[in-house]
């Protein structure tokens, strides 16, 4: 690992931190420490990173912003890339946006909206970055990045760059091949949008943002929604109607404003919230007979 680094450092590929925790990069504040953490300063500095972890054959794993995501205490072995300002620019070019995966899904809303571009309203909440955004196939509302996706460039294990379509992707319920079948991190992405009205598409995003800001627990660390949605029925009602609201391990806490919150009130470690997911799992399954699938992604190491 120690040559790794050098080699790292020696190809000025961005910052490149040791043994760095990672609570302070995810939403959620939990996380121990990645052997290795790489910032990209741009993206020739991502693929140049990449090639020196394949050359040594170091793991690898990718965060964005860090949401949607619990980091388990004994941190990540090997390299953790996190998509930033490295790759955060932004172009349009009539109907089409051409963004960097590091950009702010948030902001892209916003940005978009503004050019007049209606399609990307439901993300005017959804934390994170646009290469989480693609990997999850986040979406809010009754939409989501596979209605709008037309490409999305994609850095592969060996450091090869190459290009997948929507259907490539094969997207589903918050889920792409990235998570199953293609290992690799995503880099740009093209979307296609269409003209709207100006005023009609900053309503509907001010509707969604005054939602959030009245049924989500934005006050406190947290990781978005923890479980998925099960068909028919909303996995906070579920949760709630089993009287789990304010269930407590540590400092980790299912939101009393949004039972499918957990909220971390400091100190909260991930085997609290484990914990926690896994009361909820156990009860559910018991009361309704529904098993509930964790949204949030759980990597790292006990």
């Amino acid at each position: 690992m120690r040559e790794l680094v050098k080699h790292l450092k020696e190809a000025n590929v961005g910052t490149v931190l040791e043994n760095e925790p990672l609570s302070n990069h995810t939403t959620w504040k939990i996380g121990g420490p990645a052997d290795v953490l790489i910032i990209p300063g741009d993206k020739d500095g991502l693929v140049k990173s990449m090639k020196l972890v394949h050359e040594h054959q170091v793991p690898w794993f990718v965060i964005g912003k860090g949401s949607n995501l619990l980091i388990r205490d004994g941190g990540i072995r090997g390299v953790v890339f996190k998509l930033a300002e490295g790759l955060n620019h932004l172009r349009f070019e009539g109907e089409r946006i051409h963004v960097g995966a590091g950009y702010s899904f948030i902001r892209l809303a916003i940005m978009a909206g503004k050019m007049g571009l209606k399609g990307l309203e439901f993300a005017g909440g959804i934390p994170g970055t646009v290469g989480g955004a693609i990997f999850m196939n986040a979406g809010a509302h009754g939409s989501d990045v596979s209605r709008i996706l037309v490409d999305a460039e994609i850095l592969l294990a060996d450091g090869e760059l190459k290009r997948f379509t929507g259907e490539e992707l094969e997207f589903q319920y918050r889920t792409s091949v990235l998570q199953t079948k293609i290992g690799g991190i995503v880099t740009e992405v093209t979307f296609q949008l269409q003209y709207g009205d100006r005023k009609e598409i900053a309503a509907a995003m001010a509707s969604y943002k005054d939602r959030r800001m009245h049924t989500q627990p934005l006050k406190l660390p947290c990781a978005g929604s923890v479980f998925r949605n099960p068909q028919g029925d909303y996995a906070g009602r579920l949760i709630e109607s089993a009287g789990l609201k304010g269930y407590r391990v540590g400092d980790a806490q299912i939101s009393d404003i949004h039972a499918n919150f957990i909220v971390n009130h400091g100190n909260a470690r991930a085997r609290d919230v484990l914990s926690i997911i896994e009361h909820v799992k156990r009860t559910i399954k018991e009361k309704y007979d529904i098993d509930m699938v964790p949204e949030v992604r759980v990597v790292g190491e006990e």
